[in-house]
C-alpha cells in the first residue's frame, strides 16, 4: 500500500487531525491498554501528522512511561498518542479514528507488547 493522506478525529470532533501513512504496516499491540482501548495502529514521524483541533487533551502514561496515551476529555476516545523510539519522536494513530478506513480489511501484525 502506498503513502496516502487520511482525516482523523475522536467521536465528539473534538480532536481532528490529518496524517499520511502507509496502512500495509497496520499493528495490533496486546498490552494492557491497548487491548482494552481496541487500539489498531500505525506509527508516524511528526511531520506527517498535522493536529487541527485538539491540543487539551488528556494524557495518561504507566509502566514505563514511554508513551503518552492521549484521549479526548469529552468523549474519552484515544484517536493517537506519542513517544520516543530510537531517540527520534513519533505519532501512533489509531486507525479506527480515520474517515473512509475499513480496519476489517487491512493486514494487521501483532506486536507482544505485553511482555516488553
Amino acid at each position: 500500500m502506498a503513502m496516502s493522506e487520511y482525516v482523523g478525529s475522536c467521536h465528539c470532533g473534538n480532536v481532528r487531525f490529518e496524517v499520511q501513512a502507509d496502512l500495509a504496516g497496520a499493528a495490533v499491540c496486546n498490552c494492557s491498554i491497548c487491548s482494552r482501548v481496541g487500539w489498531v495502529m500505525v506509527s508516524v514521524l511528526p511531520s506527517q501528522f498535522r493536529l487541527l483541533a485538539g491540543e487539551a487533551q488528556s494524557d495518561y502514561q504507566f509502566g514505563r512511561k514511554a508513551m503518552h496515551h492521549l484521549f479526548c476529555p469529552t468523549c474519552g476516545i484515544h484517536a493517537f498518542g506519542r513517544y520516543r523510539a530510537d531517540g527520534q519522536e513519533k505519532i501512533v494513530v489509531n486507525l479506527r479514528c480515520l474517515a473512509g478506513v475499513d480496519v476489517e480489511t487491512l493486514e494487521v501484525q501483532r506486536f507482544d507488547g505485553k511482555s516488553a
